[in-house]
């Protein structure tokens, strides 16, 4: 019984998972987001509606698929419940969403210590989004972080003032203001009344439903290269975006799994600081960011461009066994004249297939490239693949032929319908 399946970011993120998650939720019975915070944004249009949404699932806005906040997401309440408006106002309800008993909550004196210890890296920064992701998750493994459990119990004030008070201790050595109390026990006091009706032990809930034989699918938030420990460490997120995540973060079994769907984009984007071998710093690299609206949900910064990294997806496809590719923006690729594509790289004058995330490998490396002829044309109405143009199936087969991993799905437009399944 495989019925578990999951959609993972291939490269650093942005990929357009939001998209792949909301078609495949259609026919899901359960969409669980398993780990990371706030500090991912997943965009998908529905209706002629765009959406972006950071915490929520986005099978949430599928009637008959209930969405699942799992145990190892850190919940900030106070986006949750500006996500939860904006479905609601847009005529979609909410009565499907389940949270985590298990899940940690993210507190403001966790955003204002990511930005002091951001402020202090100097010319290290991370490049994090500072919404305290990483603080949260601290607080988890040092066991002093507050449960959804908690936050909904009697107990919750008395621990909230602990925290509060070490939390303003650090930042005051940090030189930033401390945090009122008070005022962030009124906000979260409220917020925690109204996640409670949300609240159960989702791990039962989802266990349940494999003995229902319900389909689940799992998205993944950010992806393989930012992962804690597979990523291009320090420049990652702070949580298992990779397989593993699913497990951990979700208490369901490995034996379960079915397809694992890796989602990568025609070209490379990147958000934040670390090494990018194959960006681009000219025109090209521009005239892609316009023609792919390439802004972060987020933070709304500019993303960073380049050619598809294939070396790098290789490796994505290595530690987490994909079954198939989701392949975006191919139509926004398709519009230059000329397409790269990286085969190879050259370290110390030495060829080489092999992704490594060791700073200083990454940073020396040059990328071998591939051409292909791009141009083309309007490919949204595209339903199978036997329509693209022969210099689309050319590039989407090169991708095929250096990772062993078939494209399935093919992304040639913004809304839902426009996508080739294979």
């Amino acid at each position: 019984m495989n019925n578990i399946n999951v959609v993972l970011g291939a490269f650093y993120g942005d990929e357009g998972k939001g998209k792949i998650i909301d078609y495949l939720s259609t026919d899901a019975d359960y969409a669980v987001r398993f780990a990371g915070g706030d500090n991912a944004g997943h965009s998908i249009e529905v209706d002629g509606v765009r959406y972006a949404f950071h915490l929520l699932p986005s099978g949430i806005l599928n009637e008959g698929c209930k969405a699942v906040i799992g145990n190892g997401v850190v919940i900030n309440p106070r986006i949750l419940f500006q996500e939860i408006a904006s479905v609601l106002e847009h005529g979609h309800k909410v009565d499907n969403l389940y949270i985590s008993d298990k899940a940690h909550v993210l507190f403001p004196y966790h955003v204002e210590l990511d930005a002091a210890l951001e402020s202090q890296r100097g010319g290290h920064k991370i490049g994090t989004t500072k919404r305290g992701i990483g603080p949260a998750y601290c607080d988890k493994y040092e066991r002093s972080g507050i449960r959804v459990s908690e936050f909904i119990s009697d107990s919750f004030l008395e621990r909230l003032k602990e925290n509060v008070e070490k939390s303003n201790i650090s930042l005051k050595d940090k030189g930033f203001e401390p945090l009122n109390y008070e005022e962030i026990a009124k906000e979260y006091g409220e917020y925690a009344k109204r996640i409670k009706p949300f609240v159960c032990d989702t791990t039962t809930l989802l266990h349940n439903a494999l003995k229902e034989n319900k389909k689940i699918l799992c998205e993944g938030a950010q992806a393989a290269l930012l992962d804690i420990d597979f990523g291009s460490y320090p420049y990652v997120t702070s949580s298992t975006t990779t397989i593993g995540g699913v497990f951990t973060g979700t208490g369901m079994a490995p034996k379960y799994l079915g397809e694992v769907i890796g989602v990568l984009k025609a070209y490379s984007s990147k958000v934040g600081e670390g090494p990018f071998p194959t960006e681009l710093f000219d025109e090209i690299g521009s005239t892609i960011r316009e023609l792919g609206h390439e802004y972060g949900v987020t933070t709304k910064r500019p993303r960073r461009i380049g050619w598809l990294d294939l070396v790098a997806i290789n490796y994505s496809a290595m530690i987490n066994g994909y079954t198939g590719f989701a392949l975006n923006h191919l139509d926004t690729l398709g519009k230059l004249d000329e397409i790269k594509v990286c085969v190879g790289y050259e370290y110390k004058g030495e060829v080489s297939t092999d992704f490594h995330t060791e700073m200083d490998y990454l940073n020396e490396v040059k990328p071998i490239y591939k051409t292909f002829k791009g141009n083309f044309g309007d490919i949204s109405h595209c339903r199978k693949f036997e329509d693209l143009p022969l210099d689309a199936q050319k590039y989407v087969e090169e991708i095929e032929s250096f990772t062993g991993v078939k494209v399935k799905f093919i992304g040639v437009g913004a809304s839902r319908e426009e996508i080739i399944v294979r």
